[in-house]
């Protein structure tokens, strides 16, 4: 399977453009002159589905459907972003969509939003990995389209026009955060990112408690991560994937790991100082942010705050009284 090319991605830009708007790039004054940088955000969160990954489902399902014969039955595996993004562009194209998800640290609010889009949703297993394995196993045996949640060409030249966005708002970028749960955001943007400027650092976070990119990235291996114990589920996942890390490997320039505490203390501090609401994923990249000011000191740095599909129960303790 080949990575999407550059063209690929302007050619995402162009077909998702009637769908989906693009998205604010904002520059937080609070946060850059706490961070000693001119920081900006990029705001994923107000796209329809709350998510950067509507992207990369729209771009998929909608030239799916085009080439097909008849009507589309796509089946694939999320915790709820990505289950979001097909079950969006199945209502939009007349597609049927069917979504496993995990049992157990599951987002009950992203659950109920990808019925209320239309899609069938299937709990099993006890986290995103076993809930893959019986999708797969589905497709495999009922002949239906499955739809990785990152190793698709179409999804990652679809998310990629992120990446786009960023450098027609702010042509002389220094450094793009990228949340990473399976990679296809940080992906998409150092294809951009090579292509466009390659003097322009591409630096991917994600969770400690959760660490299998990070461990795929520095190890150069696609073995499974024993332990995945995030709260975080947009970043929970123990298995990486071969078409994203085969990406970063050759790509990304540097990939953190931040605690899950340092995660939730960026959700509370988007909330105060960017007036955004983020989910775990999302706050991610401010958070690397934060561990990482002395270097970012001076530069122009775009944090993508990739979605903000937070629990409100959750969301709420969070927030200082």
């Amino acid at each position: 399977m080949l990575p999407p090319t550059f063209k690929d991605i302007v050619a995402a830009r162009e077909f998702i453009s009637p769908y989906l708007p693009k998205t604010p790039l904002v520059r937080v004054a609070k946060l850059s002159e706490e961070l000693g940088c001119d920081y900006y955000v990029k705001l994923e969160n107000l796209l329809p589905t709350g998510a950067f990954k509507v992207r990369g489902g729209v771009n998929l399902v909608g030239n799916e459907v085009s080439s097909a014969s008849g009507r589309v039955t796509l089946v694939s595996a999320s915790t709820g972003n990505h289950g979001q993004s097909i079950a969006f562009a199945g209502r939009l194209f007349g597609a049927r969509v069917i979504i496993y998800a995990p049992t157990e640290n599951v987002n009950e609010a992203k659950m109920q939003a990808m019925r209320d889009l239309g899609a069938e949703v299937r709990l099993q297993g006890r986290d995103f990995d076993e809930a893959r394995l019986e999708c797969e196993r589905i497709a495999r045996t009922e002949g239906f389209r499955y739809v990785h949640s990152a190793n698709e060409p179409m999804l990652i030249a679809g998310v990629g026009a992120i990446g786009l966005e960023i450098f027609e708002d702010l042509p002389d970028v220094d450094v793009i955060i990228a949340p990473a749960g399976g990679g296809s955001c940080a992906s998409g943007n150092c294809i951009v990112a090579n292509k466009l400027n390659p003097r322009v650092r591409v630096i991917a976070a994600q969770s400690e408690a959760a660490p299998a990119m990070w461990h795929a990235w520095r190890n150069r291996t696609l073995d499974p991560y024993p332990t995945m114990q995030t709260e975080h589920e947009g970043l929970g996942t123990r298995v990486p994937f071969e078409l994203t890390n085969k990406i970063l490997w050759e790509l990304l320039d540097d990939f953190v790991l931040v605690t899950d505490k340092e995660i939730n203390e960026a959700i509370v501090v988007l909330a105060r100082h960017a007036k955004q609401v983020a989910e775990g994923a999302g706050a991610a990249s401010l958070a690397a942010a934060i561990k990482l000011r002395d270097r970012l000191r001076g530069k122009k740095v775009v944090g993508i705050l990739t979605g903000g599909n937070i629990p409100l129960e959750r969301f709420r303790k969070l927030m200082p009284v």
